[in-house]
């Protein structure tokens, strides 16, 4: 899967195993999907998964991960040994991303446009076209020059840039014994009000950090727009639109509230780390009004641009971070709604 801000990599056995001590816990809403590693896990350990995030590229990852299944596999290998062999077609995406930055070589770029050019072209089924975007973009993470995000790209061409970009077919999984997966691209807020599940995994930005600046070629690869673009990063003039409440200190505290209040499933599963905008304390006590909480505390590396220092537009480092190591914290809640079975082993949880 692409490399990814916040990505609970490290943290997927344990929330799989969490879940796993519900057996009345059959389907499962993420939320927040992001590359939907949380939710493909799930969706291996039998849960029907419910994906959705706002961001374009994020429901093209949810649909390949969690709503097309194993049976798509042959038809996917067809498609990815036609696509792998087209020669280069260098344009507005090779310019942009290549020359007038420095994100991927520009014999990469101009592969990468070859081929989402002629997925463009097959009109392919909406599923199977995820598919294809995320061989895609996997392919184009791997021979990247970034340091994991693109606000900006590394000054010299990385190691792995110099490889010829290759597809592969992603890992599609068998249909989960309870039930199909779904993928949605809606707002939270929205969404919430609309689904019901027997537990949400809730992992929201919790800071200023906003995803769609911070992955925004792959925005613009899915989309495929040309969209007019600003800065030495080339970000999508809509980073400067389209904003999240999550990414908000003055709105995240009211629209999380509004979130809690409407998931409507007997158990609630929630990702916050501890340099959110909310406090501990303040979010329990927000749990606290559907249930009783329990918290668990992981240690983690902070994100890539903390181990790499501060440094001018220059290249030159001019300060140094505060703290290389962050907590992230699991919050429990049996809601008022939960079998008396839930309750109990929510209650039971050791923290």
């Amino acid at each position: 899967m692409i490399k990814y801000l916040g990505s609970k990599r490290t943290l997927v056995p344990e929330i799989v195993q969490l879940f796993a001590t519900f057996p009345e816990v059959e389907s499962v809403v993420d939320l927040f999907s992001g590359t939907s590693r949380v939710g493909h896990a799930l969706k291996r350990a039998g849960h029907r998964v419910i994906a959705n995030d706002y961001n374009r590229y994020a429901h093209t990852l949810a649909r390949c991960y969690v709503e097309a299944d194993h049976d798509l596999v042959a038809e996917a290998e067809a498609w990815v040994a036609e696509l792998d062999a087209l020669p280069g077609r260098a344009g507005w995406f090779t310019e942009t991303y290549c020359e007038h930055s420095r994100f991927f070589q520009p014999h990469n770029g101009a592969r990468v446009e070859a081929i989402r050019e002629a997925i463009a072209a097959a009109d392919l089924e909406p599923v199977l076209e995820a598919v294809m975007l995320t061989s895609l973009m996997e392919a184009a993470d791997r021979v990247d020059s970034t340091c994991g995000v693109q606000m900006a790209y590394v000054k010299a061409w990385a190691k792995r840039s110099y490889k010829p970009l290759r597809l592969r077919v992603p890992d599609l999984l068998p249909r989960a014994s309870s039930g199909g997966g779904e993928a949605h691209c809606a707002d939270a807020n929205a969404l919430v009000q609309q689904v019901e599940a027997d537990a949400f995994y809730i992992d929201p930005p919790y800071n200023q950090h906003s995803y769609l600046g911070n992955y925004h070629i792959w925005e613009t690869l899915v989309r495929w727009d040309e969209p007019e673009v600003y800065g030495v990063a080339r970000k999508r003039v809509d980073c400067r639109e389209r904003k999240s409440e999550f990414n908000s200190k003055r709105k995240h505290e009211a629209a999380f509230e509004r979130l809690i209040a409407d998931a409507k499933a007997s158990l609630l599963v929630v990702s916050f780390s501890n340099e959110a905008f909310l406090s501990r304390r303040a979010l329990e006590t927000i749990l606290e009004t559907r249930g009783e909480v329990r918290v668990f505390e992981h240690d983690f590396k902070r994100y890539v641009g903390a181990q790499i220092g501060i440094h001018d537009p220059s290249g030159k480092k001019v300060g140094e971070v505060s703290h290389l190591r962050n907590t992230e914290r699991l919050y429990v809640v049996a809601t008022e709604s939960a079998p008396a079975s839930v309750k109990q082993r929510v209650a039971s949880l050791a923290q």
